[in-house]
């Protein structure tokens, strides 16, 4: 499960583009499932960035930023 909170365009770079392009930028809540914990309480913010060049996407978990 993954829900919106934020979204924006900005400049980043990009590894597959060798450059600066623009990004949509978004914020996303997610859902970590382990067979083993109570997935209510396991929701993570995470940074999605997709290349609208080349379509590349990366995500990051924003903990470990």
């Amino acid at each position: 499960m993954s829900v919106d909170t934020a979204t924006g365009d900005v400049e980043e770079s990009c590894d597959n583009c060798a450059g600066t392009t623009p990004h949509q930028v978004q914020i996303k809540i997610r859902t970590e499932s382990d067979k083993n914990e109570n997935t209510e309480f396991s929701r993570e913010p995470y940074r999605v960035t997709e290349c609208l060049s080349c379509g590349q996407t990366t995500s990051q978990r924003m903990n470990n930023a």
